[in-house]
C-alpha cells in the first residue's frame, strides 16, 4: 500500500531524470496525502523526431485519487489512491487507465506503518538505498463535471511487497526503472499485457526502510523533520506521553 509519499529533489533533477519538456519550479514536499495535487508524467504528443534525445514527455498535476470517466457522482465513489496490479489489467474500474493513461508518478520514498495486533502503528520512512528520485507506476483518469469541466486523478499501482518491506506490510508501490519508461508510457504500441511483466516488486535491496517518528500521521505535518530517523532505543512521541501518564500514576 502506499498512502504518503515525498518527494523532495528539485524541479531540475526531475526534469533530467525524466527526460521532461518543461517543469516549473516546485517547493519540496515531505507530506503528500490522497486527494492533494500529485506530479505525474505522461508519454509526449510525439513532438520529438523518431531516434531524437529531445525531450518528449510531459509533466501533469492530477488530484490523488482515480476517479473513473464513468462515475456519476465521485462523493458516492471510493477514494481510489491505489490500484492492485494483479486486478488492475481486468477490472472496469482501471482497464481503460491500464489501456490508454499509464503515467510515472515521481518520489523520493514513501512511507508505510508496521501494525503487530493491537500495538500502535509504528512508522516507517522508506526510500532508496543511499537517497535519490524513483519512478512509481501510475495511472490517469479524466473526470468529466456535470457543469463541463474536467478534473484529472491519478493513482499508484501496488504489488506485493519484497523481502524490504514485508516485515512491514505485504504490499508495496510498484517502482518502474528508468530502463522501462519508455515502454510502460507507450500505450499506441504496448497494450496493457505487454507491461505485465512491469507489474512486480523491485529487487531486494533497492529499499531501505527507516523507523520515523509518529510526527508523519498528521497532514499537516510537512517539513523535514517528519523524516528524521529515530535513534536505536527512542520512543516515538506518543509513546513518551503514555509513560509520562503511567509515572504520574
Amino acid at each position: 500500500m502506499c498512502g504518503r509519499f515525498a518527494l523532495t529533489v528539485s524541479s531540475e533533477e526531475v526534469e533530467a531524470f525524466f527526460a521532461l519538456m518543461e517543469l516549473e519550479d516546485f517547493p519540496p514536499r515531505y507530506n503528500i496525502a490522497p486527494t492533494q495535487p500529485i506530479l505525474m508524467v505522461m508519454a509526449g504528443e510525439g513532438r520529438a523526431e523518431p531516434g531524437s534525445n529531445l525531450p518528449d514527455r510531459r509533466p501533469l498535476l492530477v488530484r490523488w485519487g482515480l476517479i473513473p470517466a464513468w462515475v456519476k457522482d465521485p462523493r458516492s465513489f471510493p477514494l481510489l489512491f491505489n490500484a492492485r496490479s494483479d486486478t488492475a489489467l481486468d477490472k472496469n474500474t482501471y482497464k481503460a487507465a491500464m489501456r490508454h493513461r499509464r503515467a510515472l508518478v515521481p518520489a523520493s520514498g514513501f512511507y508505510e506503518w508496521r501494525r503487530a495486533g493491537k500495538a500502535k502503528a509504528e512508522a516507517y520512512w522508506v526510500r532508496p538505498k543511499g537517497g535519490g528520485l524513483l519512478a512509481f507506476a501510475g495511472l490517469m483518469e479524466t473526470w468529466h463535471e456535470p457543469g463541463g469541466s474536467e478534473i484529472d486523478t491519478g493513482a499508484i499501482l501496488t504489488t506485493g511487497a519484497n523481502a524490504d518491506i514485508v516485515h512491514i506490510h505485504e504490499r508495496m508501490p510498484v517502482v518502474v526503472r528508468p530502463e522501462d519508461f519508455a515502454r510502460w508510457l507507450d500505450c499506441r504500441s504496448n497494450e496493457p499485457r505487454d507491461v505485465a511483466d512491469l507489474l512486480r516488486p523491485v529487487d531486494p535491496d533497492f529499499f531501505e526502510a527507516i523507523p520515523v517518528s509518529d510526527k508523519v500521521n498528521k497532514v499537516a505535518n510537512t517539513g523535514p523533520e517528519i523524516q528524521a530517523p529515530l535513534d536505536a532505543g527512542e520512543s516515538r512521541p506518543e509513546e513518551e506521553a503514555v509513560n509520562v501518564q503511567l509515572k504520574l500514576i
